[in-house]
């Protein structure tokens, strides 16, 4: 019985042994699998994820180096060199200088020289620093440092009028903040390992001096303040601010490649605003807009003013040389003309080229603002609308000729027209070639059906309306109207109107909705137009909303049947 017993029992203990044995290696497995999974883990973390996992006061002192301490460390060693930064560049900065303010001299100035410069006792400091990704400058490596310069530099400027008066004005009270991009390209396996480097300001954002006449008022002499002040700003945006770059060679080559070149047209047609400030006392404001890529004089473009309006209609076309599509804005600001006084600011707005699609009319309605750095703007300053288009070189959709070619001036609308099937002998007959310049008279038919119309406003005692529309061609002032749909606030019209149009690139379809009434007719509400998509599409159909109603949408669908003709100059 014993010698059974204890079989038994070492059966039992055996089979307990191989169990718990089974699950010792299970769990030591279990544990090996979860540090291997850790340890994954660990590896894909971020600097920002070991943040979060463990608060800095408790990294060892050899870890804790955070990027705002690297950067007092650089602008402690930048405090240290100044003095022998100050005493190098002096000389250097006033032989690249004075060439540049010569070139960007104004008319009522005969000189321009420094006769004294330096650059102080106050370092400039660096307030941040990102090293970009390497999509922006293939085989090359850009860095953007953020700069800070609150210097008390010691820099006359000696001026002659063309009156012959001497003056040495001083440049004093200098406050600098802004973002300088740095790009070593190309990389090369020759030390320093980068042919050249570039450097430019990337983004302005703060510039602000004082100018005094050494022993004078700088006020007792009109207009000399301002235009020292204009040629400084204009002498920094047009030679180091981006998309402008100064090159460095430092290894032998030609390096002609890194230089600025323009890349593309940006068509731009300034149709109209509404709902501008009020800037005027007696009457309303006298309206115009100022529109760049680039604010440099030659470059920025000026709309006509419109007289005591302050819903505009401008009708305007523009172009502009675009040197970087994916940095550059588009800026808009709108004036009241004050007359012989200074204009007055009603608002601003800007587009990034980057969100145009390349060839196709973008319409955009934009907010004004008071200023573009501080887009936290309630109060209502009015809307502008604008028809982009923008047209790269060298693509399908850039295959007309640069714009700095002097045998043509055409839009790059009328680029693409040109192309097209005129249906003239006379037109053509004309070659491309002709050394003459040509303008395109966009002649043909525009089919216009109003659809129908929603949620239109009720103006009738029985909460309806009767409404009708009426369509206008701006230039022509050709005029046509619907049948009257009564009692509904949702007609359906499904009618279609012919119009021939003289010079379709400059002319404008306006859109009326009526209420009709017995004794009288109220309008509901209007949309304008160009005949842009309509051009280039061939047909387009649109639901539109009306303007001056507080609500309502009109469906459209216009037809156009192009004969481009070519006018010789």
């Amino acid at each position: 019985m014993s010698f059974f017993s204890g079989i038994f029992l070492g059966v039992v203990v055996g089979v307990l042994l191989i169990i718990a044995l089974a699950r010792v290696g299970n769990i030591r497995a279990k544990h090996r699998s979860d540090l291997a999974k850790t340890i994954a883990a660990f590896a894909r973390m971020t600097a920002q994820d070991s943040r979060k996992i463990l608060p800095k006061e408790f990294y060892p002192s050899w870890v804790v180096f955070t990027q705002r301490q690297k950067l007092n460390w650089l602008n402690h060693q930048l405090d240290k060199i100044w003095p022998y930064v100050d005493e190098a560049a002096s000389e250097l900065i006033r032989s690249n200088v004075e060439p540049i303010l010569e070139q960007f001299r104004p008319a009522v100035l005969s000189s321009l020289k420094f006769s004294k410069l330096t650059l102080g006792t106050v370092a400039p400091h660096f307030t941040g620093i990102a090293v970009l990704e390497d999509e922006l400058e293939p085989n090359g490596i850009t860095l953007e440092l953020e700069m800070q310069w609150d210097g008390n530099p010691n820099i006359v400027l000696d001026i002659k009028t063309k009156l012959g008066v001497s003056l040495p004005v001083q440049v004093k009270d200098v406050a600098f903040t802004g973002l300088f991009r740095l790009i070593f390209k190309p990389l090369v396996d020759e030390f320093p390992c980068f042919g050249a480097l570039c450097y430019s300001l990337r983004k302005k954002k703060n510039l602000d001096f004082k100018l005094k006449i050494v022993g004078g008022d700088i006020s007792s002499i009109p207009g000399v303040s301002d235009a020292i002040e204009e040629t400084i700003r204009d002498a920094i945006e047009g030679t180091i601010t981006w998309p402008v770059r100064m090159i460095v060679p430092i290894i032998a080559g030609d390096y002609s490649d890194l230089e600025v070149k323009p890349v593309g047209t940006l068509e731009v047609k300034l149709v109209q605003a509404k709902e501008l400030t009020n800037k005027d006392i007696i009457g309303k404001s006298d309206p115009y807009a100022v529109l760049f890529v680039r604010p440099l004089k030659e470059r920025m473009k000026t709309s006509k003013t419109i007289n005591n309006q302050l819903n505009p209609i401008w009708n305007e076309h523009f172009d502009f040389i675009v040197e970087d599509a994916s940095t550059q804005h588009l800026t808009i600001r709108v004036f009241d003309d004050e007359g012989v006084q200074a204009s007055e600011l009603i608002g601003c707005a800007q587009v990034a080229l980057k969100d145009l699609e390349p060839g196709k009319v973008k319409d955009v309605w934009l907010k004004l603002l008071k200023d573009l750095d501080i887009q936290r703007d309630n109060k209502n300053r009015g809307q502008v609308h604008l028809e982009l288009l923008y047209y790269p070189f060298g693509t399908d959709q850039g295959r007309h000729k640069n714009p700095f070619n002097p045998d043509y001036a055409l839009t790059s609308v009328e680029k693409v027209l040109k192309t097209a099937p005129t249906g003239s002998d006379d037109a053509g007959s004309r070659k491309p070639s002709s050394p003459k310049k040509r303008d395109t008279i966009v002649r043909g038919v525009l089919s216009v059906t109003v659809i129908a119309a929603e949620d239109l406003p009720a103006v009738d005692y029985m909460g309806k309306a009767d409404p009708y529309v009426v369509l206008i061609m701006k230039k022509s002032e050709t005029k046509v109207k619907t049948r009257v749909v009564h009692d509904t606030l949702n007609p359906v019209w499904n009618q279609t109107f012919d119009f021939l149009v003289e010079d379709a690139l400059h002319d404008m379809l306006m859109v009326e909705l009526w209420d009709h009434d017995t004794f009288g007719k109220d309008k509901l509400g209007r949309v304008i137009m160009t005949l842009t998509r309509a051009i280039l599409e061939g047909e387009i159909q649109d639901c539109y909303p009306l303007e001056g109603a507080k609500s309502g949408r009109i469906y459209l669908n216009l037809k156009w049947a192009a004969q481009p003709l070519f006018r010789d100059n």
